[in-house]
């Protein structure tokens, strides 16, 4: 298959199909080559015309919770209170930045996600 840019839906579908069928091509090989390339030139197109949007804050401070077994009074050292804990969870409260940069630094959530 001659490879080329990805510049329309039709082109897309194509290369998706393709690299369906290359799935599990040795690397280094020619068809290993040609499914780098496609996959590279999917994930571009998909960038541009697909951009997946961030989490949204509370939604990732809640996954990082669970993630590392905490709960909400554990968030009290991070956001204030327990009564701020509970107005920010509950989407009554904006994060100040303060508590972003407290949860970017001791979470490790990004601040473009906290942000968003």
């Amino acid at each position: 298959m001659e490879i080329k840019p990805i510049k329309t839906e039709e082109d897309y579908n194509l290369a998706i199909r393709r690299i369906e069928k290359l799935w599990g091509s040795k690397k280094d090989t020619p068809k290993g080559d040609e499914l780098d390339l496609l996959a590279t030139l999917v994930e571009v197109y998909e960038m541009k015309h697909h951009p997946i949007p961030p989490p949204d804050p509370i939604d990732a401070i809640k996954f990082r919770m669970e993630q590392m077994g905490m709960n909400n009074a554990d968030l009290v050292q991070y956001l204030g209170s327990q009564s701020r804990v509970s107005e920010v969870l509950n989407r009554k409260r904006n994060l100040t930045l303060k508590m972003v940069k407290s949860l970017y630094k001791e979470l490790r959530i990004p601040a473009e996600v906290l942000l968003a």
